[in-house]
């Protein structure tokens, strides 16, 4: 179907291309099919680098789903990233105040000055619950991309 000498996605490719992640039910993560498409240099870390190797190959005009399992993704969910942090510890550590709810994103500073989110997932009077997992892990995915243009 496609011509030949048309170009294909390389490792260093810039493209303009519409993509969707999505959850397997169909549930919308990100989508760009109904705004204006994306124009990004591969290699940059604009798209995560599972989802570049997807692309891999691809010739311009493109339209494809990927199926992904977790492993392929943002990974399995791993127990040893849900953490217990004292709360005079979070006092330290935390730009946050000391309310905490169900759900709330909080960032920390490490002691190498990485910064790096927790999901609170309980709490009491000492302590509150985090999960560091990526809040995609342990999900497979639905990757749609059509490929518009290839530099």
């Amino acid at each position: 179907m496609s011509n030949p000498t048309s170009p294909v996605v390389t490792p260093t490719a810039y493209l303009t291309l519409h993509y969707r992640l999505a959850s397997m039910d169909g549930g919308d993560i990100v989508s760009t099919f109904n705004e204006k498409p994306a124009t990004l240099q591969l290699g940059t870390g604009q798209l995560a680098p599972f989802l570049e190797e997807c692309l891999m190959g691809l010739p311009e005009g493109a339209h494809q789903t990927f199926e992904l399992q977790p492993e392929q993704g943002f990974g399995p969910r791993n127990p040893d990233l849900v953490q217990r942090v004292s709360r005079s510890a979070l006092g330290d550590n935390s730009t946050d105040d000391d309310e905490y709810t169900i759900g709330d994103l909080v960032e920390f500073s490490a002691p190498s000055g990485d910064r790096f989110t927790g999901v609170v997932r309980a709490f009491d009077a000492t302590s509150v619950l985090f999960d560091f997992n990526h809040p995609l892990a342990g999900q497979s995915l639905k990757f749609e991309v059509k490929i518009i243009g290839i530099l």
